[in-house]
């Protein structure tokens, strides 16, 4: 992947022009949908289309929260890498994005608590804050005592906290909104109930789309569907090693004026986010059961229970909304990004499994940058290396 020096940075101005290069993108998630701005904004004549409706999917179902420090795991360097160069575009990208929208995202930053009840518990948050420091990530140790006097609603049984200043959230329904708007500002078409069931090559190179038995003719495809991105068709290349992640979710509501919560929060199965209007997230399941719609008395009784351990005062609060969405999970649970090994002009952008939310500023600058340029500045470029579809290739996926 060759690099590029210019720096990543977000503007609601627009850039000089690109030309008349023809762009289609499958999927209008949130991903999908920024691409699709980013695009319009240089000069691209840009076409989006969606299974549904425009941010209905996995954007609308996720809980927003930019957690690169807390979710890290061994074994995760690359995407560690990767999530916190996306964390640190956050802040421009949100401001870019609500001024080319008008709306607000509702970026906060009262950072993340991740705490334990038991001993066992507080044993492998030590286990977790000692690869987080040794990683260089900003957290810091809270006892049972500090972590109170941050969440006052927190139960009496905790033993112990691990606070992340840096692990913010959005509000991603906003996020979605105000994508839709900025891209259709910048000139964006967006069809709705129009999947995309083929990309169209000739002689090694994209020739568009096929919709509803169609063909839209492309210079450039992206496929950004999400988990629904293994149905599309894009031989020759091999279908995308990409699948359904089914997570039960619930929302609760706090008084504005008196929330329980501030800042996100995480225990023992269960995260909690609250937002400014007073709504509480929980979440959430992770389930291999395919495309299944349906919320399960096991499922939703896991939230509230997990919730309940953690912030007991939610008993009193009423039930706003019970939902089910579907992460888009690769075989390596990393993201697909870049350009297709076996034809010309086709891009990935899919499988981001919990992360999709975290990671849209990185994604949104990085394909962009490769349709309009076909190079990454170096920062960004190393950032993305390690995630192309090439490494599901049978030999590298071999080694």
């Amino acid at each position: 992947m060759s690099q590029s020096s210019s720096p990543t940075t977000f503007s609601s101005d627009s850039p000089a022009s690109a030309g008349q290069l023809r762009v289609a993108i499958a999927g209008a998630g949130v991903i999908g949908l920024g691409i699709a701005w980013q695009l319009a904004r240089a000069g691209c004549t840009v076409d989006v289309f969606d299974a549904g409706m425009p941010g209905q999917g996995a954007s609308h179902a996720a809980a927003g929260m930019l957690a690169a420090c807390a979710e890290a795991e061994a074994g995760e360097e690359d995407l560690l890498v990767l999530n916190r160069l996306s964390q640190s575009l956050w802040p421009d990208f949100a401001a870019a994005l609500e001024a080319a929208a008008g709306q607000a995202v509702d970026l906060r930053t009262e950072g993340t608590l991740t705490v334990g009840q038991t001993a066992d518990d507080a044993a492998r948050l030590r286990h977790l804050l000692a690869l987080q420091t040794r990683l260089g990530l900003p957290v810091e140790w809270l006892s049972p005592a500090e972590a109170r006097r941050r969440e006052p609603h927190l139960a009496r049984q905790i033993s112990g906290a691990i606070f992340s200043p840096e692990d913010h959230q959005v509000d991603n329904r906003k996020v979605a909104a105000a994508l839709e708007a900025a891209a259709r500002a910048a000139g964006v078409r967006i069809h709705p109930r129009a999947p995309v069931a083929r990309v169209a090559s000739t002689g090694g190179r994209v020739a568009g789309v096929e919709v509803n038995g169609a063909l839209h003719p492309a210079d450039a495809v992206v496929l950004a569907a999400g988990a629904w991105s293994r149905g599309i068709d894009i031989a020759p290349s091999a279908p995308l090693p990409v699948r359904p992640i089914k997570g039960q979710m619930a929302a609760l509501a706090m008084d504005p004026a008196a929330p329980l919560l501030t800042c996100v929060l995480w225990g023992p199965g269960i995260y909690l986010v609250p937002r400014r209007d007073g709504r509480l997230i929980l979440g959430a399941t992770t389930e291999e059961k395919g495309f299944d719609p349906h919320l399960t008395a096991g499922g939703q009784l896991s939230l509230f229970t997990y919730a309940w351990r953690v912030l007991p005062g939610i008993e009193e609060l009423p039930i706003l909304e019970q939902w089910v969405g579907f992460r888009p999970g690769s075989r390596d649970d990393a993201p697909i990004l870049g350009p297709s090994p076996e034809v010309e002009g086709l891009f990935y952008a899919t499988g981001h499994h919990r992360n999709g939310i975290l990671l849209l500023p990185a994604t949104v600058a990085a394909l962009a940058a490769l349709v309009l340029e076909g190079r990454l500045e170096a920062r960004l470029a190393g950032a993305v290396a390690p995630f192309g579809a090439g490494r599901f290739a049978a030999p590298k996926a071999a080694e």
